[in-house]
């Protein structure tokens, strides 16, 4: 189990020699780690003992014209956006602003390579055997450069879709949002059918500079029979502000960790998180908060609903270093449990080396509570509706943390689209 079917390798051909060098770094690494097992620390409660990583072929090339099987949240529009379909990724629009790149990463390497060198790989690079194969493997993928001061007033978005059943997909993406710049990123993991068996790998490597904002959506709406297994990285700048969204609908199995890395001093960092799992779907999120400045903030707040035999995990980890006094950081995750056989596992963590903090976190699961929903129906609503009314204020107050924010509308539709299929 060395590898997925190597004979699709990226070209290697235009690329820059650094480039090859990190290629061939991944591989080594990729092939000299063994898969992770559950007696492995943070792969307790996901097992990939059936993932044959062999049995899925990355594809060279992709049919542009593939739709998704349900409608991504956010549509490509007519702005600046990249869409990648199996191999094939292309821009599909350009920057608005004077000096804003929004091309796909392939691209970028050979037409701004001195933006990309410093910034690939730098966060995400070999962090495990998963982040190994995709370093190896990546191709077309996006970047996205916002230069210093200035607003992108329109989302970027940026999407992959998994077009062939059978394959291995391997996205990256790079975005890098420059001192006193703003700008809105969507990012969606997509399957062009809703049965499609596949194994799909994305790391996302994100910089916000000094004194800039970044609101980042990240949307996992893949197949229920495809694998993802990913790493996704944010260092946040002095005075930067990066709110960071994640919404898991799809995918069979696997693990996605979300890091916010808060490198300088007033940084930052509010993480808002849902997902919803339903038939035997198993989703695992490991988050990071690292405060590594003084100063810093962090805010993370996920929120689950899971049905029939769906399974949850949720892992964070709130960091704090010596030299990092004076940090803010909260988290919690909740989670709300639809059917006898539904289950999931909350594990909130600190790790605190400075002496002036506060830290805190809370996790709860649970069922919908029968005192509220007797006293709804009390009040002439049916049962149904009442457990309709409880679960939307669970959900709802992801989308409250989105007020004022361009993200807001989308991200409360998606939601309003799940909880309609969840109380079907």
């Amino acid at each position: 189990m060395a590898s997925a079917r190597a004979s699709a390798a990226p070209s290697k051909q235009t690329e820059p020699d650094w480039t090859q060098d990190l290629r061939r770094s991944g591989e080594q690494s990729f092939s000299s780690r063994a898969m992770p097992v559950r007696k492995d620390k943070g792969w307790e409660f996901t097992d990939l003992a059936r993932l044959d990583l062999d049995a899925y072929e990355q594809q060279s090339d992709g049919d542009s014209s593939a739709t998704p099987s349900r409608a991504p949240v956010v549509d490509q529009g007519g702005g600046p956006s990249v869409l990648q379909v199996d191999g094939n990724a292309q821009r599909e629009g350009s920057g608005e602003s004077p000096g804003v790149i929004v091309c796909t990463l392939a691209d970028a390497l050979a037409e701004h390579p001195d933006l990309v060198r410093p910034h690939l790989a730098s966060l995400v690079a070999e962090r495990d055997k998963f982040s190994a194969h995709n370093l190896s493997r990546w191709q077309g993928g996006a970047f996205v450069y916002v230069p210093s001061g200035v607003r992108v007033s329109s989302p970027v978005v940026l999407s992959a879709i998994q077009a062939t059943s059978g394959s291995a997909m391997f996205w990256r993406s790079l975005i890098v949002v420059e001192a006193g710049a703003e700008a809105t990123v969507v990012e969606q993991y997509l399957s062009a059918d809703h049965d499609l068996d596949g194994y799909f790998n994305p790391v996302t490597e994100i910089f916000v500079g000094e004194d800039a904002k970044l609101e980042y959506l990240c949307v996992q709406d893949i197949s229920d029979r495809s694998w993802i297994l990913g790493s996704q990285r944010a260092r946040v700048g002095r005075d930067g502000a990066l709110h960071w969204v994640g919404l898991g609908l799809g995918s069979g199995a696997g693990k996605l960790r979300m890091e916010t890395d808060l490198q300088g001093r007033g940084a930052d960092g509010r993480v808002t998180g849902a997902y919803v799992g339903h038939g035997r779907q198993h989703l695992d999120y490991d988050t990071t908060q690292e405060h590594a400045a003084p100063d810093t903030t962090s805010d993370l707040a996920f929120r689950g609903i899971l049905r029939e035999r769906s399974t949850a995990v949720w892992s964070g980890m709130i960091r704090v270093e010596p030299e990092a006094q004076r940090t803010d950081a909260f988290q919690e995750n909740r989670n709300l449990l639809l059917s006898d056989g539904a289950h999931a596992d909350a594990i909130p963590g600190l790790e605190i080396e400075a002496n002036d903090v506060r830290c805190t976190h809370a996790a709860t699961i649970g069922r919908v509570d029968p005192d509220q929903l007797f006293y709804l129906q009390t009040r002439g609503i049916t049962r149904e509706e009442a457990e309709r009314v409880l679960v939307g204020g669970f959900l709802g107050v992801v989308a409250e943390r989105l007020e004022g924010s361009a993200l807001h509308d989308a991200v409360a539709a998606a939601l309003e689209r799940e909880l309609e299929l969840a109380l079907a």
